[in-house]
């Protein structure tokens, strides 16, 4: 019943428009070039109330739609590629639409009329003018259909841009909101993702690796460290208990490069869990093997005698 409140203004509008085109005429008291006026008023009502209900109708059919999928569920992919297409595509009939009516309502005028046809006299000069003035813009709206087809972006997305990491918040026709994570708002052009390289870390899942390197001496012992890390793995709510790695990744001049790789269920997850993981380990190494820690080696040559 919500969703049908969408029509009653609209419905206002077309009952006011078909008055005005067809009741004033009767009424005598009005002068005609007044009746002129209103008629004409009516006819660009009529083309607003239709535009408008038409927008409405899309609206409230992709709401019904979208009410079928839970956005916020952990394993939510298919949710998000038709909300993806559903939005961008909405805005997109939305637009069309609102052209049309703008093209209507201007025809409705004699002035615009004559001027229209001007124009398509002279189509030639006319569409070269035309079309190098709206290139541009032409070119970012079809970069948003082309994203909500080939979607190589999808809301809630997360994706590095600009060396910034967030998550896609809105897709329209011409430019995307990237949330990043430290709630500031970054604005593309839809063009960025189709023309220049870009991160998704959720492109056919959320779940995702997470590294964290330990560099220490020589003498640190492997295993203890690799039980400590099952351990604080097993204790964690972020780890999704699918990979648990301790690998010696690189043998530097003085120190050892140890590699943690874990897994979790979504990017926030996984930063979570790296801190959380390198702060323990480091908590561990310092605590019963302190003699562990990076260190740099000094010999001393006692002076040779004369």
């Amino acid at each position: 019943m919500k969703n049908f409140r969408r029509f009653a203004t609209p419905l206002l509008v077309l009952l006011l428009a078909v008055f005005l085109q067809n009741g004033v005429q009767y009424l005598e008291t009005v002068p005609e070039n007044l009746q002129r006026f209103l008629e004409r008023s009516g006819a660009v009502l009529f083309i607003v109330a239709i535009a408008w209900g038409a927008i409405a109708f899309i609206r409230i059919s992709k709401l019904r739609m979208l009410a079928k999928y839970d956005i916020s569920q952990a394993d939510n992919l298919h949710s998000r590629k038709l909300y993806t297409q559903y939005n961008v595509l909405e805005k997109i009939v939305v637009f069309i639409i609102i052209i049309i009516a703008i093209g209507f309502t201007l025809m409705l005028f004699e002035g615009v009329r004559n001027i229209g046809v001007s124009l398509f006299a002279s189509a030639g000069i006319a569409g070269l003018i035309i079309g190098l003035a709206a290139q541009k813009a032409l070119g970012t709206i079809l970069a948003g259909f082309q994203i909500a087809i080939t979607q190589p972006i999808r809301l809630d997305d997360v994706v590095i841009v600009e060396n910034e990491w967030g998550w896609i918040e809105e897709i329209n026709l011409t430019y995307v909101v990237v949330r990043i994570w430290d709630k500031r708002r970054l604005v593309i052009p839809t063009t960025y993702f189709l023309e220049r390289p870009f991160q998704n870390w959720t492109r056919t899942s959320a779940d995702i690796l997470g590294t964290v390197f330990i560099y220490t001496d020589y003498t640190a012992p492997l295993e203890p460290i690799r039980k400590e890390l099952t351990r604080l793995l097993e204790s964690s709510p972020h780890w999704d208990k699918k990979v648990n790695v301790l690998q010696v990744t690189d043998a530097k001049e003085h120190t050892l490069e140890i590699r943690a790789l874990m897994s979790a269920e979504s990017s926030p997850k996984a930063w979570d869990l790296r801190v959380y993981i390198r702060e323990k380990l480091i908590e561990f190494i310092q605590r019963e093997h302190p003699q562990c820690l990076p260190k740099t080696r000094v010999a001393l040559h006692p002076e040779s005698k004369n």
